[in-house]
């Protein structure tokens, strides 16, 4: 998979206090129908959306923008629940949405009728990229073994996902580029139900968050065969990226904000100049980093372009294996 951002070099470490950010011109030019706005995320509390979506909405509430906003989780489908609220809200500017590529991968599955651009985009926010993991108990302990253990049994090694979203695509596209294949166990709950599966041993393989790879491998529990991205990272700097073991493919979610299609320019640009605040503060980077996630701001344009590419490589990659709508 195709990833047009880049990774945040020398992030610092530990969480630091969020700095007030002026209004800029375009902030002051437009006037809402409401003093806080509704930030849509499609996960759970405690998810990792719903964490990097908490900062932003602290930083904010700290700044001087006009109109803040309330984060309000929305599970259900996959993301699809959420999605399909945000979809169908006046497009006033006091509803929001937080997304990644979930949205392209619900409309694969059928789970929605519209893709990406069924919104407007505002801004791309932060790159979180997947780890390839495995429990402790089994017997391979790097990416090379790992994937012959796949080829010598096809199918066959237990792998933990949430059928039919990122996390299942992620399997899915390394498969592609290694010419291996997993048997999917569905999981609920995310990543830290995948972790849980990998702890006691109900899984072998499963995508991992930064703060387990940090965390639970010095006693074994856990294993970090490689990170999704094009650098290694500064947390984990002794697990090798993807490419260096000789797969070219980067994994990450990428987040960012959309508004309800129809949203009038000027709404979308107050918007994507609130959120540009903070990720121009280092103390809210670190604090990101702090999870794990990379800070990487993209404008309305230019995560518009992004979110067109993203979208060809899913499509491509569900057309080749015939995944979804394109069984």
């Amino acid at each position: 998979m195709k990833i047009n951002a880049l990774a945040v070099k020398g992030m610092l470490a530990g969480i630091a206090s969020i700095f007030a950010v002026s209004a800029t011109p375009a902030q002051a030019a437009v006037e809402l129908p409401c003093s806080t706005a509704k930030l849509i995320v499609p996960w759970g509390p405690g998810g990792g959306t719903a964490v990097i979506f908490g900062i932003f909405e602290k930083a904010i509430e700290a700044s001087d923008a006009p109109t803040k906003i309330k984060v309000v989780t929305m599970p259900g489908q996959g993301g699809g629940a959420g999605a399909k609220e945000a979809h169908a809200a006046k497009p006033d500017g006091c509803t929001l949405f937080a997304i990644h590529q979930h949205l392209v991968v619900n409309y694969i599955n059928g789970v929605t009728d519209f893709s990406w651009d069924g919104f407007e985009p505002v801004a791309m926010l932060t790159d979180t990229p997947e780890i390839i993991g495995a429990g402790g108990h089994v017997d391979y302990d790097d990416l090379e073994g790992m994937l012959a253990a796949a080829k010598a049994n096809p199918g066959g090694i237990p792998t933990g996902v949430s059928m039919g979203a990122t996390s299942h695509f992620l399997w899915i596209m390394l498969g592609a580029k290694t010419g291996t294949d997993f048997q999917y166990v569905p999981f609920q709950g995310g990543t830290a139900g995948r972790i849980t599966g990998l702890l006691n041993g109900s899984i072998d393989l499963g995508g991992i968050n930064m703060a387990a790879a940090r965390t639970q491998r010095d006693d074994g529990a856990l294993k970090a065969f490689a990170i999704a991205a094009d650098e290694r990272s500064d947390l984990i700097p002794d697990v090798p990226t993807l490419k260096e073991l000789g797969v070219d493919m980067n994994y990450s979610l990428t987040r960012g904000i959309m508004l309800p299609k129809g949203t009038p320019k000027e709404i979308v640009d107050y918007w994507a100049e609130v959120f540009k605040g903070p990720t121009e503060d280092e103390g809210f980077v670190a604090e990101q980093a702090a999870k794990g996630t990379a800070v990487v701001y993209l404008g309305p344009e230019e995560y518009q372009a992004w979110w067109k590419d993203t979208e060809g490589d899913f499509l491509d990659a569900a057309k080749e294996l015939k995944v979804g709508r394109f069984q």
